[in-house]
């Protein structure tokens, strides 16, 4: 008795308090919120008595995909036991099996996997379960699907591969399995940042460093022309900076203004990065589209340290 006075109230709090849930009347909605609170019993009742496995709500969203993101096993493995579509998509594209990787559920996942879900299925913003997990360093859901036949080099619509997306919030081990399985370490997206500028970036210097043995390119440029040392001194990290200049990035390398990373040590005020650079070969006589070197730049900046340091680098040519 204790149970169904449970159940009956969360029932009434889901009434009341999710509107874009039950927006409809029906038996469709009682079925979707039987299969929210993993109520078995229920669920057999509304199907028994005719109630499709699949009713959605306006959104498209059906019992099965509420029951996995709430984690309700027992409620996904009866409805899909009685017929319920594994594939079926929401109006922005979702399934019940990119719900399950949003949700970190890799047991729901493996199950899904195993009742006919699509690997390939991707919302409106183009995720796939594998791009989803990759994201957020869910490294046993993207072995299991790996292992199912996902592709490690997808992307999103914007072309970020699950390599970026995974090396962006500096998930290693991820990234070390995408890899291993075949993923491109240079795989650049629509504004042609790749892998290790968008590590480079945030100071993931392991994720660099494994990208870098990979095979990675310093040499790549994105479409304003800055390669991953113009990313890491922008980010005045010294570190990350030695690291990419170790692996032979080319101090000197220019962006479409013409200006080169010593320039942006000199705007970012960093005597440390612009001391790296000049150590690494940086030419302080380069000059940007307007003509101003990185001395001038200084100078019109005020950077007492950097003007010293860049007119020493003078002296010895005019002596």
């Amino acid at each position: 008795m204790r149970i169904y006075a449970l159940k009956g109230y969360l029932l009434l709090v889901l009434l009341l308090t999710a509107p874009l849930v039950i927006a409809e009347d029906g038996p469709g909605r009682e079925l979707r919120i039987a299969a929210m609170i993993n109520d078995v019993e229920t669920i057999t009742q509304l199907l028994d008595a005719g109630v499709s496995p699949d009713a959605p709500n306006e959104n498209g969203k059906t019992p099965l995909m509420m029951a996995v993101e709430s984690g309700s096993m027992d409620a996904v493995v009866l409805l899909l036991s009685r017929g319920a579509d594994v594939n079926h998509a929401t109006i922005s594209g979702c399934t019940a099996l990119t719900f399950a990787a949003e949700n970190a559920l890799p047991v729901m996942t493996a199950l899904l996997l195993e009742r006919g879900a699509d690997l390939h299925a991707r919302t409106r913003g183009g995720w796939n379960a594998l791009v989803i997990a990759a994201r957020y360093g869910l490294t046993d859901m993207v072995e299991q699907l790996l292992h199912m036949g996902a592709d490690p080099s997808d992307g999103d619509k914007d072309g970020n591969s699950a390599v970026l997306l995974a090396a962006q919030r500096g998930h290693l081990a991820t990234v070390e399995l995408l890899l291993a399985s075949g993923a491109t370490p240079d795989q650049p997206n629509d504004q042609g940042v790749t892998p290790l500028m968008i590590a480079a970036e945030g100071g993931h210097r392991q994720i660099v460093a494994t990208l870098l043995e990979a095979g990675a390119e310093v040499t790549g440029r994105d479409q304003a022309g800055a390669t991953a040392l113009v990313w890491a001194v922008d980010r005045e990290d010294a570190e990350m900076v030695q690291l990419l200049l170790s692996a032979g990035s080319d101090p000197n390398t220019s962006d479409e203004g013409q200006v080169t990373p010593l320039m942006h040590a000199v705007l970012r005020g960093s005597s440390e990065l612009a001391g790296l650079l000049l150590e690494a070969g940086a030419d302080p006589e380069q000059r940007d589209q307007e003509g101003r070197s990185a001395l001038d730049m200084a100078k019109q900046r005020g950077e007492k340290s950097l003007i010293e340091l860049l007119t020493a680098q003078q002296e010895p040519a005019e002596g």
